[in-house]
């Protein structure tokens, strides 16, 4: 259920092309700002952010930026209480400020932008935190903000990434949740193809959304749309612009993987096993066993890996698809042993847990 809501507004990219912004000297510090976020270099930040702020102090750029630095800097932000708090406190700034300039036509466009961020980042901290009703109030606010977007596309690129991501979560989702079909009846219709149309025109054209529409695309490419070598282009941009992110570079490895380009994966398997903090050696482990299972056909060490990567818990957002896929190469595992009961368990469990297209398809083939 929750999905319904937070589809259309997860990692909506942070800033739009708006008044300030037609300033090219400020423009290229606020790029250079977002480029540091992402690449993890959250020092260099706050010397352009004090520019920024000594142009436009009471623009919502401002707490935006910190909001993002703080998303990318204590990821996943949900489990840090004190920067949780922070980071609410800093999106509701933004949407106060929004809302000011929602009063003048000519920087309306913008208001809406600003507010639709600060309101689908402040529905996921909700939803993360499992308050559901404060979570949709939130949602259908940043609803609204998105549907003012489709207006403003054409004038401005950014909203192609939140117009395709709603074009293309509107039918993806009932697809694949037919329960909740009669739930979206009076949603504005969309279309799929259209929608990564208009996200790859963000991910193209976009000055700030370019690299979240690039992340997003990829992320569907690989998860419902199974078209590995599209989702690969993208991450493999995407890592070597931002070398020191450690989520485009564990992407990027799945990516490859799913293609079968174990040996082309390897050095960068390598370099990502070395962090060891956060959620990371949840996926570095699962990266693992799959090459040892599929790429060495070694089972012994593969179902070591897997086991090694199932003891950690999961982010709900980024690693919950490893256990799953975990799971799933201990059940091959299992059948090549002869072990159809143990497969049984196994595929049960990663069918508990799975989101991705073909592995689903996997478990399904296995189970019916």
């Amino acid at each position: 259920m929750k999905r319904i809501v937070f589809f259309l507004f997860f990692l909506i990219p942070p800033f739009a092309k708006a008044q300030l912004l037609y300033d090219a000297p400020t423009q290229n510090l606020v790029l250079e700002a977002i480029d540091h976020i992402y690449n993890y270099e959250f020092g260099a930040v706050e010397p352009l952010a004090r520019q920024i702020k000594a142009k436009y102090p009471n623009h919502p750029v401002n707490p935006l930026l910190k909001a993002i630095q703080l998303h990318w800097q204590y990821l996943p932000v949900k489990d840090n209480k004190a920067m949780s708090g922070q980071y609410q406190s800093y999106l509701q700034e933004c949407l106060n400020k929004a809302k000011v300039l929602e009063k003048d036509a000519k920087t309306r466009p913008e208001a809406a932008f600003f507010s639709m961020a600060g309101h689908g980042y402040i529905a996921l901290i909700h939803n993360y935190n499992d308050d559901k009703i404060k979570a949709a109030s939130e949602g259908k606010k940043a609803y609204n903000y998105v549907m003012d977007g489709f207006k403003y596309m054409e004038r401005n690129p950014e909203f192609y990434f939140s117009s395709g991501l709603y074009n293309y979560y509107v039918i993806r989702y009932p697809e694949d949740h037919p329960i909740v079909k009669p739930l979206i009846l009076f949603f504005k219709d969309g279309s799929r193809e259209e929608g990564l149309r208009q996200m790859d025109i963000a991910a193209r054209k976009g000055i700030f959304t370019r690299t979240e529409s690039a992340f997003y695309l990829a992320r569907i490419f690989l998860k419902h749309e199974l078209r590995y070598e599209k989702a690969s282009n993208y991450l493999s941009s995407l890592s070597q612009k931002y070398p020191n992110n450690p989520v485009f570079l564990m992407k990027n490895i799945e990516a490859l993987l799913l293609l079968g380009q174990y040996e082309e994966a390897e050095p960068f398997l390598e370099r990502f096993k070395r962090r060891t903090d956060k959620f990371f050696p949840i996926a570095a482990h699962t990266f693992e066993g799959i090459v040892e299972e599929k790429h060495l056909k070694h089972d012994g060490a593969a179902a070591k890996a897997y086991q090694a990567a199932l003891r950690q818990p999961f982010d709900s957002e980024y690693t919950k698809e490893y256990h799953a896929f975990a799971y799933a190469g201990l059940a091959r595992i299992a059948l090549r042993a002869g072990d159809r009961a143990k497969a049984t368990l196994y595929y049960k469990k990663a069918e508990e847990l799975a989101e991705y297209k073909a592995l689903i398809k996997e478990i399904k083939t296995y189970l019916k």
